[in-house]
This record gives structure tokens, C-alpha cells and sequence, in this order.
């Protein structure tokens, strides 16, 4: 349950997945509100929040709230039309900036990836040859990816190794790969089984000229045919945003009960974000500064090769029903 933020993952299964004869077809009409979200701190704790405090009743709403382990398996229900609602790390923001569904709204932005390495690995310019593990189209790939061009290598100068999450915590602790492309909590879970591993890039070394940021995003026909829908399911985040900024540590409980997780690993999570207010996202989405990071996104993702052309972000960006919630 702790995968999360995906870019990657093979465009073909999205477009095999509309005609998956298990397919439940979503009426755009509908005020039922199917969300996905992904099982850490940042995505679920809205959802805690929001059911704690009661705030989709102030809307007239009832979620119907699905676990997902990334992002584009949201995006790939929402081909499919089981699902209207998600959220997303930075990772599956190129399946937006392909027209496959649309930001609505930022979250948070995360600070707990990492390139990690074996002891005798220094610096990034000596992965250069190196077994490498990462999940293939995660946050954890684009930091691998920032922090090679940072040293001037490029994924071709390593040996990049696809693997699961926990996968690379079982390999990485038995000494199988040198390096990993990989986040925390998970990397707490390898510390006690190799205490003497290097950090060698995390996501503070761009910030804040790349912000890793969580978003909302919609299944582009309901915001097509059903925007008042969308403003309602943003009212709710955005409540549920401040109570978490006021209230961080009634935050990290809920979030724990609800999502029978960890304390410790929970708690850790939550203090390693940068958690936004409303207030604060308005000005952001105002002044420009929202088409910014996702400008940067589109920029990354065309140098990795992973979208030839995205969309400018004007075009996937719902910035007036962000405005309007």
C-alpha cells in the first residue's frame, strides 16, 4: 500500500483497460462520488479528515473511496469509467499532460525520496555502471533521473533494474542491487538491516525549482459534463486541507486509524511534507504559480522521453474550478 505517484506505467495497458469486459461505466451525471486514493499520509488523510469531521455531508455527498497503489491505475479506471475522482503524485502527471484526465487541484508537496546507495557508493557519478533498482514510473524513477542529469549520466549509464517497492527493500538489504530510486517510509525499513547506506540525492536538492506535488485530478467527462460536481469534491478537499495544516498531529491519528497504519511511519510521513492551506493554493493557482510546476513537469518528461508533447498546462489544468471551490 505504500507505492504512490507513478509516470511510467505501459500506456497500452491504459487503453486496454476501456474495454475490460468488468468495466462499470460511470454516469458523468452521477452525484456518487467514486475517488481513488493511494494508502500514505498525504492521499488518505484528507479522506480521514473529510469522514472525521463530516464535511461531505456539508456538501450533500457520499464518497464511495477506493485503495489504489499508483496513480495510473486510477487513471486506467477512469478510462474505463469506474472512477471519476483521484489523486496523484508528480510521477502520473504525464498521463494528465496526455489528455487522459485533469489536475483539479494540488495537495501537498513531498519531500521523502531518495537515491540511496551500499556503503562503498559516494556520490551519483558512481552509479555509472551500477545495478540500480527503482519502481519503473514512480517518484522514486524521477529522482533517479534528476539526480543523474545533476552528475551528467543518463539511465543509460546504469543499470536500471524495474522492480516492486518492497522488492527493492528486500534487495537492496540483501546487497543484490547497489543503488535504489526509492522513498521513505520505505527506506526506514531497510536502515535497520543496512544502517551504513549513503543518501545521495533527495527531493530538497530541487526544490523549489521541481516540486514534487500531489494532486487531484478528474475523469476529463466529469469535468466536462459535471463541473458543479468537481467544485463540491474541491470544497471538501479544501476543508480538509486546513483542518490538517491547523491540526497536524489529530491529523496523523486519524490517518492512522483509518488507514490501520503504522504510527511511526505515519507520523514520520506527515512531517516530511510541505502540507498547503487553501489560502495559500489560491494564490498559488492565481499567480501562476501551479501552471509553473506543471510547466516543469511537461519540461522533464519530454527530456526523459516520456511524452513527446505533452499539453500545455492551460489545457489539463482545471485553474477556474479550483478558484471557484
Amino acid at each position: 500500500m505504500l507505492t504512490r505517484r507513478t509516470f511510467m506505467t505501459a500506456t497500452a495497458g491504459i487503453a486496454a483497460a476501456a474495454s475490460l469486459p468488468f468495466a462499470r461505466k460511470a454516469s458523468a451525471a452521477s452525484d456518487a462520488l467514486s475517488i481513488g486514493y493511494i494508502a500514505d499520509f498525504p492521499n488518505a488523510s484528507v479522506f480521514a479528515i473529510a469522514e472525521d469531521q463530516k464535511l461531505w455531508d456539508a456538501e450533500g455527498l457520499k464518497p464511495d473511496l477506493k485503495v489504489f497503489t499508483n496513480g495510473p491505475i486510477q487513471i486506467q479506471a477512469m478510462g474505463a469509467g469506474s472512477l471519476n475522482f483521484g489523486t496523484i503524485g508528480p510521477g502520473a502527471l504525464w498521463l494528465p499532460a496526455s489528455g487522459r484526465s485533469k489536475v483539479i487541484g494540488v495537495n501537498d508537496i513531498g519531500f521523502s525520496d531518495r537515491i540511496i546507495a551500499q556503503a562503498n557508493i559516494k556520490s551519483v557519478a558512481d552509479l555509472k555502471g551500477k545495478k540500480v533498482g527503482v519502481p519503473q514510473g514512480t517518484s522514486g524513477d524521477m529522482i533517479l533521473r534528476l539526480g543523474l542529469a545533476k552528475a551528467g549520466l543518463t539511465i543509460n549509464d546504469i543499470q536500471m533494474i524495474p522492480m516492486d517497492p518492497s522488492t527493492i527493500v528486500a534487495s537492496f538489504s540483501s546487497k543484490q542491487i547497489d543503488a535504489a530510486g526509492i522513498w521513505y517510509p520505505l527506506i526506514d525499513a531497510i536502515k535497520p538491516r543496512v544502517p551504513d547506506l549513503n543518501e545521495l540525492a533527495a527531493n530538497k536538492d530541487f526544490y523549489p525549482q521541481t516540486s514534487f506535488i500531489n494532486t487531484y485530478i478528474a475523469r476529463n467527462e466529469i469535468v466536462q459534463e459535471n463541473p458543479k460536481l468537481v467544485v463540491s469534491f474541491l470544497k471538501v478537499m479544501k476543508k480538509a486541507m486546513d483542518y490538517r495544516a491547523a491540526n497536524l498531529d489529530r491529523s496523523i491519528q486519524l490517518t492512522t486509524a483509518f488507514l490501520k497504519a503504522p504510527a511511526d511511519a505515519t507520523d514520520k510521513v506527515a512531517r516530511s511534507r510541505k502540507l498547503l492551506t487553501s489560502g495559500e493554493l489560491n494564490k498559488f493557482n492565481d499567480d501562476g504559480t501551479v501552471e509553473k510546476w506543471l510547466t516543469e513537469f511537461n519540461d522533464m518528461f519530454k527530456a526523459f522521453g516520456t511524452v513527446k508533447d505533452p499539453l500545455p498546462p492551460s489545457q489539463y489544468y482545471e485553474a477556474k474550478l479550483f478558484a471557484s471551490a
